[in-house]
């Protein structure tokens, strides 16, 4: 017994955790290293039996006590090792049936037979940015179940109803004995012969063929709301797929797609872009007019304002999901524009401005001092 690791550390619990908190420390180590995984590892194995010692004994009020008193000498006399665990108590068996339920699936998750919800149908929208900036309404073109209206939902053929299913008695689950590391354990699966439904359509109704249910093309309104981003999901209830016996339908779950923009780009409610300035604007200031999502706006530059200046327009940005009154700003990156193709006259002009700014700005001979062009003042 010296050498047997401390069970809390085998678990890696502390020694004050929950019985929840072992549980599922326990659950955890035993899917990863059960033998029926892990085959033909003898490390896996090992690790598989000293946490399920481990838990045998601290997932027990008594035992516990014992061994937070004596340490692994209280059960050296046979009441404690690996054979003597009982691996038959409900709470050992609620653990061993969630783990065979993942590795075969089946145990003691089986689906039931009563009413289930349907499974939710996913489909995109394609927007501009403005669309998504302010909101807007789509329309898509889907094909949905309907009950089918000959048969009512039954799936069965007018005058006829379906019947019980003979091979799970209508619970819609079978049990099935299997052998494993700790002998006969029981599975509970879902009937292959009713699918689950607990019953049997002998004469299918000849509109939907047994299912319930008709496809038809619809028309979605799908209401965008003012501030959505790409890759977001609007869900709208109740326009999925049918749920199984009385169940309610799924949802429809729209996913936006956002086309670029030429001029603005968007990081969660900000908008950014850039103007252009012309030498004379950048050196003299003036009004300019700058491009929004709201449309033009005017702007006073200051005198002297340098490329690639950022400046603000607040409440230009895109609107709160949450809060339709509260907007992000619009951040515009003023550029200084390089003149091109000048005429003989404009660089003469350009030439003369130059030397008299830097005359201005200097009073010495130019050999004498390094001269400032227009772009750096």
């Amino acid at each position: 017994m010296a050498d047997k690791r401390d069970y809390y550390e085998v678990l890696g619990v502390d020694r004050s955790a929950s019985e929840e908190e072992i549980k599922k420390a326990y659950r955890k180590l035993a899917k990863k290293y059960h033998p029926d995984m892990n085959p033909g590892d003898k490390e896996a194995e090992a690790k598989f039996k000293e946490a399920t010692e481990a838990y045998s004994v601290l997932s027990d009020e008594e035992k516990r006590q014992q061994y937070d008193q004596f340490g692994h000498a209280a059960f050296e006399n046979g009441g404690a090792g690996y054979g003597g665990f009982d691996f038959n108590g409900a709470d050992m068996n609620d653990i061993f049936g969630d783990i065979f339920g993942d590795f075969f699936g089946g145990g003691r998750r089986a689906a039931n037979n009563g009413p289930q919800r349907g499974a939710s149908l996913r489909a995109t929208v394609h927007l501009t940015f403005e669309e998504a900036v302010f909101g807007c309404t789509k329309e898509l073109e889907l094909t949905l179940k309907d009950e089918c209206t000959t048969c009512g939902g039954t799936g069965a053929k007018p005058g006829t109803s379906p019947e019980t299913c003979s091979k799970c008695h209508g619970t819609g689950q079978i049990r099935r004995a299997q052998q494993s590391f700790f002998g006969m354990v029981q599975n509970i699966e879902t009937c292959p012969d009713c699918m689950g439904s607990g019953k049997i359509i002998k004469d299918k109704c000849p509109d939907c063929h047994g299912t319930g249910y008709v496809a038809n093309r619809k028309k979605i309104e799908v209401a965008v709301p003012a501030g959505i981003d790409n890759g977001q999901t609007i869900r709208i209830r109740d326009k999925g797929e049918p749920g199984r016996n009385g169940g309610p339908r799924g949802d429809l779950l729209v996913q936006v797609i956002v086309a670029d923009h030429p001029i603005f780009q968007r990081e969660d409610m900000n908008i950014f872009s850039s103007a252009p300035l012309t030498y004379a604007q950048a050196a003299l200031g003036g009004v300019i007019r700058i491009d929004t999502v709201d449309g033009p706006v005017e702007y006073t530059v200051k005198a002297g304002t340098q490329t690639d200046t950022r400046i603000r327009l607040r409440n230009k940005g895109v609107p709160s999901l949450r809060n339709k009154n509260v907007r992000g700003d619009q951040y515009v990156t003023l550029v200084v524009q390089v003149p091109t193709n000048l005429s003989n006259e404009a660089k003469e002009a350009l030439r003369k401005f130059d030397e008299i700014v830097q005359g201005v700005n200097g009073g010495e001979e130019p050999a004498k001092k390094k001269k400032k062009k227009f772009w750096e003042i």
